[in-house]
């Protein structure tokens, strides 16, 4: 690419049968008989490969993608992704990684069927860093995900790939999921809305439930609220877990007035950057508008939190090099990327630390709830700076440096991946038009409300107000 190529803007907004829908105005046209199922699979899939050789985000494709025989559903006829972490039956699972050479999948994965189930069409698989571990859609030997906001800049990690094709207009939705952030640093590097569930929410995979503790949560990325919270009430017509309220569906504001906390800087010591704290303080200005009451609040965490959930996260680095042979053929731990080396030779030194990490990292869920004491919802930054340029966060980077880099960026969401609570990522500012000055207009910047386990309908009703009261900003319009 050349230098203005690699900061240009790229959207795939057009008249055919997708139109400027999101997922629900689609679904509904499609049962209206305006547009065919059939004809917007083959309007996303065009749509799709007209700016896959800037984006570089999808895995594989399914070929002739069929639109599901019943035609029920709340999404059905939707075209969609899934994440190239979670098995697709037919398709191979990759991972991310070039460390082997994955077989194709034999069934779906629970949650792909509860995907399914509402109806969506799907046309492929996205690509995420190796295993998911990395902030950044990026690899040592192949092309990165780019940003469709600006194609110089990181699309976020690890759903990367979903957030690059919905952004861009490529598909009104996409799977997503997040142990540690991956589906709310990608919707506010992309512009999107990024709920990640309460911790079994919707149905956990084989993979979460052999974890010791379970961070991972599925879900979807999308550019409206009312998307995500279709998405949600259509999950639970599926499968609900019992031992959690009902979230049903969502479908505006709410008139309760909601008591929210707020932080601007990170319990370990991390200090947002002035374009992130500028937007966490103008939503604080809006919420009190809207008659909310808002006031800081501290969240008091073990001071070795950081490094706990470094360990963990080596942990499984460790485990992935040990067991990687049952993902596919010719696996080989060496070919590993250098961040997820580094993880797995970090946690070899210190692996006699793993009793009291666990131990630790199941307690931090004592100090989130005496941060909720008094309160209805918690909002901070989802990251602590702005979205980087591609590059910075490379899994080439030595391994010291990128560490560093990585704990100077996400610094807030892997608290909610450790209690399990929900967390949702809003796309409510901009970085100065300055700071990409070669397309003219400023990256997303979210901002981030996190709740009590269970707590889902309110995180979307606030979402719901602040969307009717601002509307988010759309990249066709630049």
């Amino acid at each position: 690419m050349t230098a203005f190529e690699e900061r240009a803007t790229v959207h795939a907004f057009r008249d055919d049968a997708l139109g400027e829908h999101d997922a629900v105005g689609l679904a509904a046209a499609i049962r209206r008989g305006e547009v065919g199922a059939a004809e917007a699979a083959r309007d996303a899939a065009e749509r799709v490969r007209a700016v896959e050789a800037r984006l570089n985000a999808v895995q594989v494709r399914v070929e002739d993608p069929v639109p599901s025989a019943s035609g029920g559903g709340a999404l059905a006829g939707v075209p969609a992704f899934v994440k190239d972490n979670t098995d697709y039956l037919g398709l191979p699972t990759g991972h991310g990684s070039a460390a082997f050479a994955p077989r194709p999948a034999r069934r779906h994965a629970p949650f792909t069927r509860q995907f399914l189930s509402s109806g969506v069409t799907v046309l492929g698989k996205t690509r995420l860093p190796e295993f998911g571990f990395s902030p950044s859609t990026e690899y040592e030997g192949a092309e990165p995900v780019r940003n469709p906001w600006n194609t110089g800049f990181s699309a976020g990690g690890s759903s990367g790939g979903s957030a690059a094709l919905v952004a861009s207009g490529a598909v009104p939705i996409a799977h997503a999921n997040d142990g540690g952030g991956s589906i709310r640093i990608p919707a506010a590097c992309c512009g999107l809305v990024g709920l990640k569930p309460t911790r079994g929410r919707v149905v956990t995979n084989a993979q979460s439930r052999q974890l010791p503790l379970d961070i991972v949560s599925d879900g979807v990325l999308s550019r409206s609220v009312r998307d995500t919270a279709a998405f949600l009430a259509a999950a639970e017509t599926h499968w609900r877990n019992p031992e959690l309220p009902p979230v049903g569906l969502v479908e505006g504001p709410a008139e309760r007035r909601l008591r929210i906390g707020f932080l601007v800087d990170s319990p370990n010591g991390v200090h947002a950057d002035g374009d992130t704290r500028a937007a966490v303080l103008e939503t604080v200005a809006r919420l009190e508008r809207l008659g909310h009451a808002v006031r800081p609040v501290e969240l008091r965490i073990d001071p070795r939190f950081t490094d706990d959930f470094l360990t963990y996260w080596g942990m499984l680095s460790f485990l992935l090099g040990v067991t990687g042979r049952t993902l596919g053929t010719g696996f080989d731990r060496h070919r590993m990327d250098g961040l997820s080396r580094g993880l797995r030779e970090a946690y070899v030194k210190e692996w006699r630390r793993t009793p009291g990490v666990l131990r630790r990292l199941r307690r931090t869920r004592e100090a989130y709830a005496a941060a909720f004491r008094g309160l209805d919802l918690v909002l901070t930054p989802v990251l602590a700076h702005t979205t980087p340029p591609i590059g910075h966060l490379s899994p080439a980077v030595p391994y010291g440096t990128l560490i560093e880099r990585i704990l100077a960026y996400v610094a807030f969401t892997p608290v909610d991946n450790v209690v399990g609570t929900p967390s949702l990522s809003l796309p409510v500012g901009a970085t100065a038009a300055a700071a990409t000055a070669a397309t003219g207009a400023g990256l997303p910047v979210g901002v981030m409300f996190s709740g009590r386990p269970g707590a889902e309908r309110t995180l979307l009703e606030l979402a719901f107000e602040l969307e009717a009261d601002r509307p988010f900003r759309r990249i066709q319009d630049l």
